[in-house]
């Protein structure tokens, strides 16, 4: 083995090199990380169209393009991950990894680094679309937007490798994927802006793992979010990745579900 492997970088990157290779493979991952973010907001512009935006300062295309950066981030890395987590743990794969060099934090990185560059990929494409197609702007604060995405990756990443520990199969992380899909779309402003719901309804959604990535993208874009809004986002955020590091500490399985 050349020196290079033997560093961090070096292994996390081989271990990208062969995710990304079983990646390729499967069809169904590809589908769900690859068409399915695609296609959403196709769905979203539609129920926009038919909302009242003009009395909440938004359009369509600042309805759409948080939305379609939410559904990168859900499908591409979080959903797509839960099923790699578990994929290698069932085969041992993980539990082999731990007897050598790499360590615990540079598996699971080298795993997700496929997904994650994939879903960044992804964000930047619908961002572009949106902007050509939609005619939205370009971002008024990038440093707004940058926060969001880097912390919805990486919050992603962690909200796979729990739902993993509480996975036995990869049949069932399409099941155990499901209630923060569907949290997240409806509370977190990807079908329905926070604006445009109830006052008390609004304040508990802004707890979600995913609002303060909706709203600092948002936020960025428009350069409309307020000092306080912003960092209370930030907060919310870096609450999120805390317990997120604490639970996969916790709960993460390494070894197979018996």
């Amino acid at each position: 083995m050349n020196a290079v492997t033997t560093t961090s970088a070096g292994r996390m990157a081989a271990l990208a090199r062969a995710e990304l290779t079983l990646l390729g493979r499967s069809r169904s991952a590809l589908v769900g990380a690859v068409f399915v973010p695609l296609v959403l907001p196709f769905s979203v512009r539609s129920a926009a169209e038919r909302m009242n935006l003009e009395d909440i300062g938004l359009t369509v295309g600042l309805v759409v393009l948080p939305a379609s950066i939410g559904f990168a981030l859900l499908f591409a890395v979080y959903a797509t991950l839960i099923g790699v987590f578990v994929g290698r743990r069932e085969q041992l794969v993980l539990k082999r990894l731990r007897t050598g060099e790499p360590r615990d934090a540079e598996i699971l990185a080298g795993a997700a680094l496929p997904a994650v560059v994939l879903g960044l990929a992804q964000c930047l494409l619908l961002a572009g679309a949106c902007g050509a197609v939609l005619d939205v702007p370009a971002p008024r604060a990038v440093h707004l937007v940058a926060a969001g995405l880097v912390a919805g990756l990486v919050l992603c990443v962690l909200l796979a490798a729990v739902t993993a520990g509480f996975t036995r199969t990869t049949e069932s992380a399409q099941v155990t994927s499901l209630p923060l899909l569907l949290v997240s779309m409806v509370g977190s402003g990807l079908l329905v802006p926070p604006e445009l719901l109830p006052n008390r309804l609004a304040a508990v959604c802004e707890l979600l793992p995913l609002t303060p990535v909706i709203t600092l993208v948002r936020g960025g874009w428009t350069g409309d979010l307020s000092t306080v809004d912003a960092l209370r986002a930030v907060a919310v955020a870096l609450a999120w990745l805390g317990l997120g590091v604490f639970a996969v500490r916790r709960w993460f399985r390494w070894e197979p579900r018996r």
